[in-house]
């Protein structure tokens, strides 16, 4: 049992202690001015980090809104693109002589960069409506929907075809349809695939939407609050939102982990 414990132990350490550890001796570099003296710069380029939390503070309402913003594009991809992922998969599954060849080019979709998929997807939505807002937001969602696709499909297939074995022929035995198939032994022997895609799906919607804010053409969102600070020079701003983005991106991954952790719990029990 002290061996358990121990590993244990030893295992938050290095999931958690470490990453905290490696944050609190870059904020004191940061705070001391060291990085600046390091990198050559000054506290108007690169801010210190309690003059970011004074900027946040003082415009929290204004930063609150553009968080909204980007949450909207970041959720609705990644919800998007993991159910049409998941679905992508179940159809593959069940027509195994294609579905290799339709995941291989889903995950050529994934290999598309951002920067370049982003202004196709803002002409290709024009004409969707004559308000800006929506049409600007529904581009893109698209694009971050396009960005979670490949890791879910991928994974997912994964986890609805490679089965315990002798478990689908026993099933099988008893005469099971395949609905039953599906959701007594397919659907729950793909939960720990899936969350393995949205461990990647999470930060990639997050970096999709922030990409996808620079190209678009309404001015909201934190992507495009971080571009226009920087074009008008107003750094300490701009970092300010930059921060706000890390914690959005750090928050998601948080919020995942400890769903994860309480559905395989569960699945397990």
């Amino acid at each position: 049992m002290d061996i358990m414990r121990t590993k244990k132990w030893l295992g938050m350490m290095s999931s958690v202690g470490l990453p905290l550890l490696f944050g609190v001796i870059v904020f004191v570099l940061w705070q001391t001015q060291a990085l600046h003296s390091w990198l050559g710069t000054d506290t108007i380029t690169l801010p210190l980090p309690t003059r970011i939390g004074e900027i946040i503070s003082q415009n929290k309402d204004s930063i609150g809104s553009q968080v909204k913003m980007t949450l909207t594009v970041a959720l609705g991809g990644l919800v998007a693109g993991s159910i049409l992922g998941y679905l992508i998969a179940v159809i593959a599954s069940i027509f195994r002589k294609w579905g290799a060849g339709g995941l291989t080019i889903v995950s050529a979709f994934n290999a598309i960069p951002i920067v370049a998929l982003a202004p196709v997807i803002n002409n290709w939505t024009r004409d969707v409506s004559n308000d800006v807002s929506i049409r600007s937001t529904l581009a893109k969602i698209i694009v971050v929907t396009i960005s979670c696709t490949a890791a879910m499909s991928v994974n997912a297939f994964r986890g609805l075809t490679e089965l315990k074995p002798f478990s689908e022929d026993l099933m099988t035995s008893y005469a099971a349809p395949k609905i039953v198939v599906f959701t007594k032994l397919r659907l729950p022997n793909s939960l720990p695939y899936v969350f393995t895609a949205l461990r990647v799906s999470v930060p990639a919607s997050v970096i999709g939407a922030l990409v996808t804010e620079y190209f678009a053409e309404d001015t909201v969102g934190v992507g495009r609050q971080i571009r226009e600070n920087i074009v008008k020079g107003q750094y300490p701003t701009a970092w300010a939102y930059i921060a706000t983005a890390c914690a959005i991106g750090i928050g998601m991954y948080i919020i995942l982990m400890l769903v994860e952790r309480l559905v395989l719990k569960r699945r397990k029990a």
